[in-house]
């Protein structure tokens, strides 16, 4: 029996609990807009809306944003991790995506930095946040949090997608668009799709972040404009 092995999987379980608070619960991704719209019909509309986001946003953008932050962390490379940050935070140019993932990033470092005090990163990545010198964007918190929990990247970057598709199905479950199996199935149809993008964006310099899904950004921008919601985004 493996200690350390045993450790990172009880850490990797906790982060992936929707009991762990960042806030997530609280996000749709526009999902809510296109429901409220009629635009979004069931289980074949989820999934693709899932696979687009993780193909043309989450994965070439986060993703690499989570696997520079956390090499950057190894390394002891402070400076490069606010650079990594800095390039996150304008990457999203929806000003609620921006704020939700803010808000959820630094939530997951108050959270953490509550049982984990001897990492010298995560407490340097804490002060930042307060002297609003960082900003806190969640794939970098993410990064941060999980280096402190000896996490490995590769289950990092896996638990972030995983984590997204999650969001996406509990907001479809609890709008009424699905039911708990059709949830289900649509987590296990979803998971090549993880594999080929972790595949394409887990090595991926920093510079070459980019994402494009005009029609989502047009989406969350107009559920922005909603005057009654459910989500925050």
């Amino acid at each position: 029996m493996n200690i350390d092995e045993i450790n990172e999987e009880l850490a990797v379980m906790q982060l992936s609990d929707s009991f762990f608070p960042t806030g997530l619960y609280a996000t749709s991704n526009g999902l809510e807009f296109l429901f409220s719209n009629n635009e979004i019909k069931g289980i074949d509309d989820i999934k693709n809306m899932i696979k687009v986001n993780i193909e043309q946003q989450i994965g070439p953008s986060d993703c690499v944003a989570l696997s520079n932050a956390y090499t950057n962390a190894e390394n002891n490379d402070f400076q490069k991790i606010i650079q990594v940050d800095e390039i996150a935070f304008i990457m999203k140019p929806i000003r609620e995506i921006r704020k939700a993932s803010v808000n959820s990033g630094i939530q997951l470092v108050k959270c953490v930095s509550e049982f984990v005090k001897d990492d010298q990163i995560l407490n340097n990545f804490q002060k930042a946040i307060k002297n609003k010198k960082i900003h806190g964007t969640f794939p970098v918190s993410f990064a941060i949090c999980c280096n402190a929990l000896k996490i490995r990247k590769e289950k990092s970057l896996t638990m972030l997608l995983y984590g997204f598709t999650v969001s996406i199905i509990g907001a479809a479950l609890r709008l009424g668009l699905i039911q708990h199996l059709e949830g289900q199935k649509i987590l296990h149809e979803i998971k090549p799709i993880i594999i080929q993008t972790l595949k394409n964006n887990s090595n991926k310099s920093i510079f070459d972040m980019w994402q494009f899904a005009p029609q989502f950004d047009i989406i969350q921008m107009s559920h922005e404009k909603m005057d009654s919601k459910m989500f925050i985004t």
